[in-house]
C-alpha cells in the first residue's frame, strides 16, 4: 500500500471535510502518497484526481459541505462505467481506496471490492438510515440545526397563538424527526415507520389550546408518503381545529453548517482507522460507532442490517408531550 484515494459521494453531510482530513494526514504520517478525488464516482471516471497535501486539509475541519465535491453519476452504476473507474485508478497508481458517504456510496464502495480493489466505506450521510451503525456522520449536526430552527419558529408561533408544520428530510427514514422533536419538544411527531392518524394530532393540538398554550410544534419527516404534502396537511389541521397553521420546510439547510463536535470526533476517528485497515491489508470493510467505539465489518454484511427505528423513543415522546 503506497497511495490512497479518498472520494466523497452522495448527498453531502457536515463531517465529510474532518474525514477526509483524517485520511490525509494519516496517510502521511505514515509515509504514504494521498490522491483526492473530486466529484465522486464522476471524477474517479473522469480522472478528476490531485496528489494532496498536509496543507490541502488546512482550516477544514469545522466547514460544512465536502472540500471534494460530490455528484451523481449514473455510468458508475454500469459494468463499464466500474471498469472504467478501475482503469484510472491503475493510471494514477492508486492502491486503496477510502469513499465517504451513504447507502448508495457505500454499495458503490462494495462493488469495486468485488472487483479485487481495496475498498473501505465511512458512513456520511444526515439522514442516519444505515442500521449498522449507531450514528451517521452529519446526523448530529442536522438534528441541531433543526433543533435551532424549533427555537426560532417557536418565537415567532407563540407570539401569534398559532400551530407550525416544520418538514425535516430524511428520506424513508424518520430519525431527524424523532430526535429533534425530543429535544425540541414537539406536540406531535410524523415519521414513515410509525402509523400515521390525523385525529389524534388534532387532538393533541386541541388539548394544548384548552390547557393554555400559545403555540404548537409538529415535526414532519418528509417521508410520509399518506398525507400528501406539507402544505396539505396543514390545510386539514386548520380545517378540522380552527388553529392557525403555517408550515415551514427547512430543506436543504439541514445539509450545510460548522459540524458538531460530536460530528467532527467520529469523523477524524472513522478517517484515521480507514488508512490503518487499508495498511493492514483489508478490504470491503465499512466502519461504523457502536457504545461511541469504532469498528469496522464486512461491508456486505453492513449493507444487509435492517434499519430499525427507535419505537421506544418515540414512545417517550408521546409520553413528554402531552
Amino acid at each position: 500500500m503506497n497511495t490512497i484515494g479518498v472520494l466523497t459521494s452522495g448527498g453531502d453531510a457536515p463531517g465529510m471535510n474532518a474525514a477526509i482530513r483524517a485520511v490525509v494526514r494519516t496517510s502521511i504520517y505514515n509515509n504514504l502518497r494521498i490522491m483526492g478525488i473530486k466529484q465522486g464516482y464522476n471524477g474517479l471516471i473522469n480522472g478528476n484526481i490531485y496528489e494532496m497535501n498536509i496543507s490541502s486539509v488546512a482550516d477544514i475541519i469545522h466547514r460544512g459541505g465536502t472540500m471534494l465535491k460530490t455528484a451523481r453519476c449514473d455510468e458508475f452504476t454500469t459494468e463499464a462505467g466500474r471498469e472504467k473507474a478501475m482503469t484510472v485508478l491503475k493510471v494514477f497508481g492508486i492502491d486503496g481506496l477510502v469513499v465517504i458517504g451513504g447507502n448508495g456510496s457505500l454499495k458503490g464502495a462494495r462493488e469495486l471490492s468485488k472487483l479485487g480493489f481495496p475498498t473501505i466505506g465511512i458512513p456520511g450521510t444526515i439522514d442516519n438510515d444505515l442500521g449498522y451503525t449507531d450514528f451517521t456522520i452529519g446526523f448530529d449536526t442536522a438534528i441541531n440545526t433543526v433543533i435551532d430552527a424549533i427555537g426560532k419558529i417557536r418565537d415567532t408561533s407563540t407570539s401569534h397563538g398559532r400551530a407550525n408544520i416544520i418538514e425535516v428530510m430524511g428520506r424513508h427514514c424518520g430519525d431527524i424527526a424523532l430526535y429533534s422533536g425530543l429535544a425540541g419538544g414537539a406536540e406531535s411527531i410524523i415519521v414513515p415507520e410509525e402509523g400515521f392518524h390525523i385525529e389524534e394530532v388534532c387532538k393533541r393540538l386541541i388539548q394544548s389550546k384548552n390547557r393554555g398554550k400559545l403555540h404548537s410544534i409538529i415535526l414532519l419527516a418528509e417521508g410520509v408518503g399518506n398525507i400528501g404534502n406539507a402544505y396539505e396537511l396543514g390545510d386539514e389541521i386548520q380545517k378540522y381545529t380552527d388553529i392557525d397553521t403555517r408550515v415551514t420546510i427547512l430543506g436543504h439547510l439541514q445539509r450545510g453548517g460548522s459540524p458538531t463536535a460530536f460530528d467532527r470526533i467520529i469523523a477524524s476517528k472513522m478517517g484515521a482507522k480507514a488508512v490503518e485497515i487499508l495498511m493492514e491489508g483489508k478490504t470491503s470493510r465499512a466502519l461504523g460507532i457502536k457504545s461511541n467505539k469504532v469498528f469496522d465489518m464486512d461491508i456486505e454484511e453492513a449493507l444487509s442490517v435492517e434499519n430499525k427505528f427507535d419505537t421506544e423513543t418515540y414512545e417517550l415522546t408521546k409520553i413528554l408531550s402531552i
